[in-house]
């Protein structure tokens, strides 16, 4: 395949891009400082005020940061019109009363600046307006048409600043587009940011395309490729638009999944009806049989440390859930509940097992502890299928469908309550969320700085 010239632009904007601090040197969220507590409990939506940042695109990226943080439902911006202070800029703090007065319990403020070279560097701070103090601050820098990059970075920086845990928003989705309809259908890899925005096609629908997934490289994926005479398993390059297969097998080929460390990567081979799975070394292309029992044995799933598989298995007579060692032994089913459950996926934090599960007439999408316990159903409905974890461990993209409807994208956190449905306006399924496409900043937490907000 060709690379195309849009998409390598994007990936050189977007590797240009560095982090540069700012005055003051962040510091770990405090006793006292305004966090969003986390908890199983009843959620109360932090108030913060994201003020217009200054500049070019400087409204539009506050925007994005302020419909980044609602979405998360952890926070609840304030509308704009309620702001009492307008003279808000990098050089000065901000009037705190002014913040308190209208319920603020922390208030966001910016710039975009042009840098010589030609890009354009996003400064920001965050404060605490009832301790009058700076929770942090920093510059990003980008080209101009990564406007929305910069502001997903901020909304990481402030998310992980005022919850303590790892912002999901700096990523990009792979999915599979639908168009059309009957005979005329035809299907489209395709990568988006995740909050739908920036969409992009990777392939030109003269196959059907199926269960994307990206490896811990946020620039590779791996797919199925369907023609007329063959199944293929593909490793995508997102930068040049290269790929490769991984090989001619034996009957089809279907369901890959990276290993954590993308040395290796599991997938099913149909023979006969009967399908199994199996594990490849990426260096070596050696594969290797994991599982050799009548039936179907399908969509592995890695644990975070590399040392299990969860899958799907009808041995027993209907659809379960079972893990495994990568070598194949301490094959155990897990599932306890009725009805049939398809597409597990282990949570990058290793603690929650996501799948599919079809009873009473509606799919659901659910998770359950990696032992099997404790399964809760998040969301329900007509058809939901191909839960995808955001690489925090808190949020699960999912496609879902209503009668007579086209398939959709949708996201809901791990305790059932924020549901939202994709900006993305096509019909979509089998999502798969990328890793952080940066690093998260090294030094966002540690440090002492005199206008920072003491311990």
């Amino acid at each position: 395949m060709r690379p195309n010239k849009r998409l390598n632009a994007l990936i050189a904007g977007v590797a240009a891009i560095a982090l540069a601090p700012a005055a003051v040197t962040p510091v770990m969220a405090q006793s006292g400082s305004p966090e969003v507590e986390i908890t199983e409990g009843v959620l109360r939506p932090l108030q913060i005020a994201v003020a217009p940042f200054s500049g070019p695109n400087g409204a539009d990226i506050s925007g994005v940061i302020s419909s980044n943080l609602q979405r998360s439902g952890f926070f609840d911006p304030i509308d704009p019109n309620a702001f009492i202070q307008q003279d808000l800029n990098l050089s000065n703090q901000p009037d705190f009363p002014q913040w308190t007065r209208i319920g603020a319990q922390a208030v966001l403020y910016g710039s975009a600046t042009p840098q010589p070279d030609g890009r354009v560097q996003v400064g920001f701070r965050l404060y605490d307006p009832y301790r009058e103090c700076q929770l942090v601050g920093f510059a990003f820098t980008a080209t101009p048409d990564n406007w929305r990059r910069l502001a997903h970075k901020v909304s990481d920086v402030v998310y992980q600043r005022l919850t303590g845990e790892q912002g999901y928003f700096d990523t990009r989705v792979v999915f599979v587009s639908e168009s059309g309809t009957g005979l005329n259908r035809f299907s489209r890899l395709a990568v988006m940011d995740q909050d739908g925005f920036n969409p992009f096609f990777l392939t030109s629908g003269e196959e059907i395309i199926l269960t994307p997934r990206f490896s811990n490289n946020p620039n590779e994926i791996a797919y199925m490729a369907l023609g007329e005479d063959y199944s293929r398993i593909y490793i995508m390059n997102l930068q040049t638009g290269r790929r490769e297969s991984i090989g001619e097998f034996p009957g089809q080929v279907f369901a890959p999944r990276f290993s954590p460390d993308g040395t290796q990567i599991a997938f099913s081979i149909s023979v006969g009806g009967n399908s199994d799975i199996h594990i490849m070394n990426l260096r070596t292309r050696q594969t290797r049989r994991l599982t050799n029992d009548p039936g179907i044995d399908t969509s592995p799933s890695f644990s975070p440390d590399g040392n299990q598989l969860v899958f799907v298995s009808d041995r027993s007579g209907s659809a379960r859930l079972y893990t495994m060692r990568t070598d194949g032994s301490g094959q155990r089913p897990i599932s306890r509940g009725g009805g049939a459950y398809t597409a597990p996926s282990w949570s990058p934090r290793g603690d929650l097992i996501a799948f599919t599960k079809q009873q009473g007439g509606r799919f659901h999408i659910g998770v359950m502890d990696a032992s099997g316990g404790g399964e809760r159903l998040l969301s329900s409905s007509y058809f939901e299928e191909g839960p995808s974890w955001a690489p925090n461990g808190r949020y699960i993209m999912f496609a879902r469908q209503a009668p007579g409807g086209g398939s959709r994208l949708w996201t809901v956190d791990v305790t059932g309550r924020v549901v939202g449905q994709a900006s993305y306006s096509g019909m979509a399924g089998d999502p798969a969320w990328s890793p952080l496409l940066d690093p998260p900043p090294a030094n966002l937490g540690v440090g002492q700085a005199s206008d920072s907000c003491p311990g």
